[in-house]
């Protein structure tokens, strides 16, 4: 089977979850307690303009002609506006510039924890059950036993206030600008101006949060990548080519780490869609106002619109990460693509 055809074919089988994931959330978000009118109301409405807000809102048709209209709307663009969290906003800028906060920190924390990850589970796995295999393991099993948010505080405590290193909350300093919008990724963007400043001053700011976001998840991706090399290290082919001679090195890197990437490959993926679709503990803990800060606000003040265009948003990174570890599967072991 050709890239392509293995492409359009992993893309078929994804729309399905797609649409369901969209009708499921437009379905229970209707159903929620609260009444997002009222915020668009004086205090002392009365019937008929309740019902005029009711019908221009089109909350009034029944909810499967709202959500064709919602479906159709939102495959053309428009994700509609914010009805209590900010009145009139469109729904795609709300949720676009705080996607890619979010971005920014999850990206950073993913390709750490993975880089660390990888190294440590190669090197636990190659020492079983010796010194070096025991700290590595018990530091895994802190990381995936210790709650993200109680990390979080305990660097602020730390790192914060007694040790003033870095800032404890925030994603930049108080007066300072921003770069301008370029790919709104603000590194990225800070690079493109020159603007050294706000670049320094924004890595600062991240660099807590990265922090606690990397160690629970390098621990995820250490204990997988040790038990996938330690299975693959007890195959047939790898006796083999320590029988013939090869170097120790050799048969780790060429031989065994390979084969043993395909299960970490899905850990990693997993722990970016879920760093991507919100770290709602450690945004909070860190005061980012990411994507997960504003998940958790659109759920209590009943916007409907911002809670469906966050949901969409991460249905569809989710798609995109999850075809990427498929055509990544597909280059380490050919014959998943059959």
């Amino acid at each position: 089977m050709s890239m392509i055809k293995f492409i359009v074919k992993r893309l078929l089988a994804l729309l399905p979850v797609l649409f369901g994931v969209i009708a499921l959330t437009f379905i229970l978000s209707r159903l929620m307690p609260g009444d997002p009118i009222i915020a668009h109301l004086p205090k002392n409405f009365t019937a008929e303009m309740y019902a005029d807000m009711l019908s221009q809102l089109g909350l009034d048709k029944p909810i499967l002609e709202q959500f064709v209209i919602y479906l159709g709307d939102l495959f053309i663009g428009n994700w509609g506006t914010s009805v209590t969290l900010a009145p009139g906003t469109l729904v795609w800028d709300l949720v676009l510039e705080r996607f890619f906060r979010t971005f920014d920190i999850a990206l950073l924390s993913i390709i750490i924890a993975t880089f660390v990850g990888l190294k440590t589970g190669v090197i636990s796995a190659t020492h079983r059950n010796k010194p070096k295999d025991t700290i590595l393991r018990g530091f895994a099993l802190v990381g995936v036993a210790i709650p993200v948010f109680w990390m979080g505080m305990m660097l602020q405590y730390l790192l914060a206030f007694q040790i003033p290193l870095f800032p404890g909350i925030g994603y930049k300093s108080g007066g300072i600008g921003d770069p301008p919008v370029i790919t709104h990724l603000r590194i990225i963007d800070c690079i493109l101006a020159f603007d050294m400043v706000l670049l320094f001053d924004y890595i600062h700011h991240l660099i807590l949060p990265v922090l606690c976001l990397s160690f629970i998840t390098l621990a995820s991706i250490t204990r997988q990548t040790r038990s996938s090399m330690l299975e693959v290290l007890g195959q047939d082919y790898v006796r083999t080519a320590r029988a013939k001679g090869c170097k120790e090195k050799d048969v780790i890197k060429t031989h065994a780490r390979k084969n043993a990437l395909i299960p970490t490959i899905t850990i990693i993926g997993l722990n970016f869609g879920g760093l991507l679709s919100g770290a709602i503990l450690t945004e909070t803990t860190f005061n980012l106002h990411g994507l997960g800060e504003l998940l958790l606000v659109s759920i209590q003040n009943t916007d409907y619109w911002v809670l469906n265009g966050i949901v969409f948003l991460t249905t569809i990174t989710f798609i995109v990460i999850n075809l990427a570890i498929d055509l990544i599967y597909g280059f380490i072991d050919p014959r998943i693509r059959y």
